[in-house]
């Protein structure tokens, strides 16, 4: 654990550093940027140790506090989980530093690198932590410095919503926390996680698994707790809204598979919520992705989608363990586990790719952009890796994590119980509408914000878009990743074997081991795919010796007889989803406005030639505007009435707190 500790206090010395160094800007960004990538480093050593033998190691404190003790461990859970947290926390910082820049006249910027590496120290002390309460504590201070870096354009109405929003609804999954730790308590005599384990699951903690639900699945964006995503991520830095979509999100996932260590033999009940709610999710998600117009709000609904297939995932684990099915207990989990990493790269990149283009064009607006693949060619091909990675196709990372998912799909058709193979057909018609549908919604990002031409008027040459290295080789370095694990499929069972076997109890020879039939087609399709890249590497060889003393030159492509065509002409992003939306618009509620302007000449109102028209489509959350925004509303008019408690006059406030303390004094000497 020296290295985990010793990364703690890099952290956070790094983030006291920011915050003292003032109105230096150098100082800030190498203190911030320095700080995070140095615990980064140091912290990978043992967990990745502690991945590839199975062997943890752990460090208990005394604490003051009552049930409390800075008790800290790494197993193979929370190894795993937090190899995202230090690939992303390095990589987001070194992009943040050239990104953040671009603040420096507004205002000082050792506030943000002081929260970013507090957020990042937090979150790894989330996943290391043995104690509830010290789990708790990083808990909260995890969400308080996200909130504030959510609302660090606080200039922004927009931004201080987000970030109020944000801590609403993570409070809520707070506030069922608790009772959930509380519970514990009361049952085992202790807040160490060690003596919560083996409690036999039953109808006694129903409760206890749905606070847990709520409380985690708050923070992990499940439908339908997800509100807070498309509202914070657009409105958060880039580089930190890489890292709450990539790392924070997955400590919710982190709270659920570590609660499940808590229990053995869950009841199947367990596992078919976490489908469902998954499948929900998922398709839900790519649905409301499809219909935005903000890139990075296309991103974080994307968030949600993949949170739902990493929650069918685990659905399929735990409906293997409480039937008694290895195969689909590993299939499942190890397929959820795997996409919990492969998330948080190919979405880090994806997130960092949006943020590259709005530091160069200042606009998220994807019906404002296009043509940049000219501009930002390196930047536009790691967005493509990324958008073939979420969009599950072979050979990148993303479609191995869904392919193992359907695999244990159709192991559950085949199996003789009979509710399994309707779980496993629910799975595999959400993985095939969320696959097919993610495709279409990259193909349209990718294309409005890339390919075609500019929607708006081209910056002079001195403001064109161009690209950094400080922004590039993060990008790069995920990119190589997604590559690297869809490349190398038949290694992943080691790395993932000893963290399904904590969660299934399996010994680890059974873990590490998937189906035959599994591990030959993954063999067969990375062979196709080293050989489709050899073949690509040699015809690409073969063309640059075959030109190589030829003039190449350009021009314009055959318009069927128009020589004028205008940006007008090609696909928006709205026009290009528009068959999709319309399709599930009893399911979205798309909204449509159409604006006439007439022209002054012409006086009738319902003139059939209007100079201009002006058309809006918009798609709600219909969770947001049917759920939240009236029960808040409802709450607020309640609490209406006690408004005359609230009256200014500190006295009276000193008061109330003296008659709390004497009614708590009278009920204590009462109770003894």
């Amino acid at each position: 654990m020296l290295g985990i500790i010793a990364a703690e206090a890099v952290w956070m010395g790094s983030a006291i550093l920011s915050l003292l160094s003032g109105k230096s800007t150098r100082w800030a960004t190498l203190s911030g940027t320095g700080g995070a990538v140095i615990g980064c480093a140091i912290a990978i050593v043992p967990t990745l140790k502690t991945l590839l033998t199975g062997h943890g190691e752990s460090a208990t404190v005394a604490w003051s506090i009552p049930g409390a003790a800075f008790s800290v461990g790494l197993d193979p859970l929370s190894a795993f989980f937090l190899l995202p947290i230090l690939i992303l926390g390095a990589t987001t910082a070194i992009f943040g530093g050239e990104y953040m820049l671009a603040f420096r006249s507004q205002r000082k910027l050792g506030y943000p690198w002081f929260l970013f590496n507090l957020m990042l120290g937090s979150m790894a002390l989330v996943v290391v932590s043995r104690n509830g309460l010290l789990f708790l504590f990083a808990w909260e201070l995890m969400t308080l410095a996200c909130a504030f870096l959510v609302m660090f354009e606080d200039g922004k109405k927009e931004s201080r919503e987000a970030g109020l929003l944000y801590l609403v609804v993570t409070h809520i999954g707070t506030a069922c926390l608790l009772p959930f730790f509380a519970m514990l308590y009361v049952n085992a005599g202790s807040l160490e996680f060690d003596v919560f384990q083996g409690n036999r699951a039953g109808t006694g903690f129903a409760f206890l698994f749905l606070l847990g639900l709520v409380g985690f699945g708050a923070k992990a964006g499940l439908m339908p707790f997800h509100v807070w995503l498309p509202e914070a991520h657009p409105a958060a830095p880039s580089h930190v809204s890489a890292l709450m979509s990539g790392a924070i999100i997955k400590t919710g996932i982190y709270g659920l598979a570590r609660s499940f260590t808590f229990f053995s033999a869950p009841p199947a009940w367990w596992g078919w919520t976490l489908v469902a709610m998954g499948a929900v999710s998922g398709v839900m998600g790519v649905l409301l992705a499809l219909a935005q117009h903000d890139l990075k709000r296309l991103l974080a609904y994307h968030s949600i989608e993949n949170i739902g297939i990493i929650s069918m995932g685990l659905g399929l684990g735990m409906l293997g363990v409480s039937h008694a099915s290895p195969v689909l207990a590993v299939l499942g989990f190890g397929g959820g586990l795997l996409h919990v990493l492969n998330h948080a790269l190919f979405k880090g990149l994806l997130f960092l790719g949006a943020g590259a283009v709005n530091h160069a064009t200042g606009t998220r607006d994807m019906d404002r952009l296009g043509g940049l693949l000219r501009r930002m060619p390196w930047t536009g091909a790691f967005f493509l890796v990324a958008a073939v990675a979420i969009s599950g196709l072979p050979p990148l990372n993303g479609f191995i994590s869904e392919l193992l998912i359907y695999s244990a799909s159709f192991g559950a058709l085949k199996n003789g119980h009979l509710s399994l193979p309707v779980g496993g057909a629910l799975v595999i018609v959400a993985l095939a509408l969320i696959g097919g549908l993610a495709a279409a919604c990259f193909a349209k990002a990718f294309g409005t914000v890339f390919l075609g031409s500019p929607r708006s008027p081209q910056p002079q040459p001195e403001h064109a878009p161009r690209e950094h290295a400080a922004m590039l080789i993060p990008m790069g370095a995920l990119a190589l990743a997604c590559v690297a694990i869809g490349l190398s499929a038949p290694l992943l069972p080691r790395l993932l074997g000893p963290v399904i076997g904590q969660l299934t109890g399996l010994p680890l020879a059974t873990a590490s081991a998937w189906p035959a039939s599994t591990d030959l087609l993954l063999k067969s399709l990375l062979l196709m795919a080293w050989a489709v890249l050899l073949l690509t590497g040699l015809v690409t060889g073969l063309r640059q010796l075959l030109l190589r003393k030829k003039k190449i030159t350009a021009a314009s492509t055959w318009g069927c007889g128009y020589a004028l065509p205008t940006v007008r002409m090609q696909y928006s992003s709205s026009s290009f989803a528009q068959p999709l939306t319309t399709f599930f618009r009893p399911v979205l509620g798309t909204r449509k406005y159409l604006t006439p302007r007439l022209s002054p000449i012409l006086s009738p109102l319902n003139s059939p030639f209007p100079a201009s028209l002006a058309f809006h489509s918009e798609t709600p959350d219909a969770t947001l505007e049917e759920i939240y925004r009236p029960a808040s509303a409802a709450i607020r008019w309640s609490l209406g009435f006690l408004r005359w408690v609230q009256h200014g006059r500190i006295q009276l406030y000193v008061l109330y707190v003296a008659f709390a303390l004497l009614a708590l004094l009278i009920w204590k000497l009462g109770v003894t």
